[in-house]
């Protein structure tokens, strides 16, 4: 099955991802506040430094982010 990665674990990220670790899914997240990562890490996910981390681990990766500005550093910056 393949790895699948999850980037922003808020209100909406956190649920998502917390379905497809329940589907059996191999999970890599990341959020800009890590300890937002702690229920999907009790549920077995594996909780990666950068977004970058997150996407060269994942066949697959998610972005739920807050908004506009969220989703270019996410996609466009350093990490």
């Amino acid at each position: 099955m393949t790895t699948l990665g999850f980037l922003g674990l808020g209100i909406m990220g956190t649920p998502m991802a917390l379905n497809l670790r329940k589907a059996g899914f191999e999970l890599v997240v990341w959020n800009r506040d890590p300890a937002r990562c702690a229920p999907l890490e009790a549920a077995g996910a594996r909780r990666a430094a950068t977004p970058r981390e997150t996407a060269a681990a994942a066949g697959i990766t998610f972005a739920m982010v807050a908004d506009p500005e969220a989703a270019r550093a996410v996609a466009l910056g350093p990490d």
